[in-house]
């Protein structure tokens, strides 16, 4: 029998809310603007909202660097905004989970002020700070956002850890006093009213013991070190105890940003029965697509990775734990453009892709202006680009690297944070309808042929489909609850696969190609079509045993 809970039930819709609207005219995106906006995303018929950090930032990395847990950016306004914003999104039946970012601070946090001062400062062990070694850095670790992943600090001649940027130390989870603060500050969120977290990187927080040297055969300057703090030694320790003094108070949603976690790790994070968390993010699929060298290094996708990837974490968390399903968010590139066709196919392919991912088992996640089919930017120039990942590669590969810039800004176009980052395409006004002033971030040019208003003016448009694949959801509990298993392993064009759920059947058949593939239900496969539940060619016909897919064409069917 499915273990039933709302947030399994629900479909989940991203806000990256510097981008989404602008209410004021100043450029940048604010909460009274995502209180305008919440019909829109009623009519699409998404459950919850995932709101990316509106708290006090100095903004060196997008708000994911916190300067007070309990105040919100004055950009975005203020915390009367914010709680009108809670009742609005409650008033319709909807939620709201906040992104819980406790891995690290603003350096700008009262905290990390009081703990640079000096070496017995009650603070100073909120943070991670080290004497040098050798008149060089305390460990070879590098920085997930280039260099040193430590910073001198004149004042107290001593380093701390940042593994973000400089501006962003890493708090210190060995101290009991710093982890009683973050859960008297996550308790103080869901007093409000919040209805769960998404928590950023939350499985760096335990670090190895003595922070030792990561191995180095090259000789590098810097070196990763993710072994060292990716699934540290004491993090299940620390998120039980998140759930007992917090979390477990509350019926809220819990989802942990996991960069790093396999599916055996991830089946003890997401076990009801370790009462740590409900889902994680996991990346395994978003670097299918990137070379030995890293996310930079690009390489096309074989859609058979892709089937093994996925498969074994449906397989593999089935019973156990529970999957979050996205290919898009604020971090990754547009999805339409990634594994999908921008230009010739870009309405068949956003679909097919939404088909594939929301017939899935698990929680399906909406970035902004996915439902739209949003795709890449090619701005001209470096200057236009914002994200601090980005900025930081460009100046370590081109000014001081000396590398060939046109392949760089091949990488950026391809796989940059800033892709996910351009304003929602509201319609076809001045600024796409974002803003009446100057955005924070060039418009995508293709807004005229790209927006909200388009889209829901048009049946066939990709807007309409989500709301299908939604509506499907919540009528279908098969969709929600019911096992996989994939068909066709091998094929490198077709990703097919079943699900199966108290006596009730689902086929579900995607074309990731461009070209017309002939499908065949293998020999084996128990499958007795009743109706065709959605499609994205609108002749598609019912016959399920044997068809051509058209390009990136997706089919699915319930039966027994």
């Amino acid at each position: 029998m499915a273990h039933k809970a709302w947030w399994k039930e629900s479909v989940v819709y991203q806000i990256y809310p510097r981008s989404f609207n602008d209410s004021n005219g100043d450029g940048i995106g604010d909460i009274k603007g995502i209180t305008e906006k919440l019909d829109y995303l009623r009519n699409l018929g998404v459950d919850v909202i995932w709101l990316s950090p509106v708290y006090k930032s100095p903004n060196d990395d997008n708000g994911y660097d916190i300067s007070d847990y309990q105040a919100i950016m004055d950009e975005f306004g203020t915390m009367e905004d914010w709680e009108e914003l809670l009742d609005e999104i409650h008033i319709r039946d909807m939620k709201l989970i906040m992104d819980l970012v406790v891995n690290h601070s603003s350096d700008e946090h009262k905290w990390f002020q009081e703990s640079r001062k000096s070496k017995d400062n009650p603070y100073r062990d909120y943070y991670i700070w080290r004497p040098g070694k050798d008149g060089k850095e305390p460990n070879n670790w590098e920085s997930t956002f280039s260099g040193s992943a430590w910073q001198y600090d004149k004042r107290t001649e001593e380093y701390y850890l940042h593994l973000f940027s400089k501006k962003q130390p890493d708090l210190n989870w060995e101290n009991p006093k710093l982890r009683q603060e973050v859960y008297n500050m996550i308790k103080w969120w869901l007093d409000k009213g919040i209805d769960g977290f998404r928590m950023d990187v939350i499985n760096f927080i335990s670090k190895v013991s003595g922070l030792p040297d990561a191995p180095n055969p090259e000789g590098r300057k810097y070196v990763g070190g993710g072994k060292y703090y990716i699934n540290g030694p004491r993090v299940h320790e620390f998120l039980y105890e998140m759930n007992e003094e917090a979390l477990s108070k509350y019926d809220i949603m819990t989802v942990g940003e996991m960069p790093g976690v396999d599916v055996e790790e991830a089946k003890k994070y997401t076990d009801p029965e370790r009462k740590e968390l409900q889902m994680v993010f996991q990346f395994e699929h978003m670097d299918l697509d990137s070379g030995p060298n890293g996310k930079w290094d690009l390489k096309p996708l074989d859609l058979r990775d892709l089937k093994t990837n996925i498969s074994r974490w449906q397989t593999g968390l089935n019973g156990i734990g529970w999957n979050s399903l996205y290919l898009n968010n604020h971090d990754q590139p547009r999805i339409v453009s990634r594994f999908g066709n921008e230009k010739e196919y870009r309405v068949v392919s956003a679909k097919m892709l939404g088909t594939f991912l929301h017939m899935l088992q698990g929680t399906p996640y909406i970035y902004q202006g996915e439902e739209i089919g949003m795709t890449n930017v090619k701005f001209d120039s470096i200057d236009d680009y914002r994200d601090i990942e980005i900025l930081n590669m460009y100046q370590e590969k081109v000014v001081e690297g000396n590398q060939d810039l046109s392949k760089v800004m091949e990488s950026i176009y391809v796989k940059g944070r800033d892709n996910a980052r351009t304003p929602f395409q509201w319609d076809a006004s001045v600024n796409a309808g974002f803003t009446t002033g100057k955005p924070w971030i060039k418009i995508n040019p293709n807004y005229k042929e790209i927006n909200a208003e388009q889209a829901v003016s048009d049946d066939e448009s990709i807007y309409h489909y989500y709301r299908q694949l939604i509506e499907l959801r919540k009528k279908h509990e098969l969709i929600v609850h019911g096992d996989y298993k994939l068909i066709l392993p091998k094929h490198d064009k077709i990703y097919a696969y079943t699900r199966t759920f108290e006596g009730q059947k689902l086929l579900v058949v995607t074309n990731f190609s461009e070209e017309n593939v002939e499908f065949r239900l293998p020999e084996g496969i128990a499958f007795e079509g009743k109706e065709k539940l959605i499609g994205n060619y609108p002749d598609a016909n019912d016959n399920y045993q044997v068809f051509t897919l058209r390009p990136y064409e997706a089919r699915v069917y319930k039966g027994v």
